[in-house]
């Protein structure tokens, strides 16, 4: 079994998608942690706002068959560049760490703790 972190963000009814997307989660992972969810700036300056969090969870996937997995959820909700309904990024699968620029950005930080 692998340790997984996912982080998982929304802008179209935020608290909706990433409570879908955390269901169908748990048909991936097993021992699941869900982090708080939080609202934070997007980081490219627009004015948008985003709802995030992070899970955490053991899963028998390797990281090309997760990315894969979490790529379908996305597709499952019409995500388009203009409708973020959700995004999933896989940011460590055991001890290799994905995503590297998003790792010292607060809400990463911030929600760590809650699902370590």
């Amino acid at each position: 079994m692998y340790s997984v972190i996912i982080a998982i963000g929304s802008v179209t009814s935020p608290s909706a998608y990433i409570h879908w997307a955390s269901q169908r989660l748990t048909l991936l992972l097993t021992d699941m942690r869900l982090s708080k969810m939080i609202w934070t700036k997007d980081v490219k300056g627009t004015n948008l706002m985003y709802m995030n969090r992070l899970v955490s969870g053991k899963t028998n996937l390797s990281a090309e068959i997760l990315e894969y997995e979490l790529k379908i959820i996305e597709a499952m909700t019409n995500r388009t560049k203009e409708q973020i309904t959700i995004d999933l990024d896989l940011m460590q699968h055991d001890n290799q760490r994905y995503h590297i620029k998003d790792w010292p950005r607060p809400y990463i930080q911030q929600l760590l703790p809650d699902i370590l």
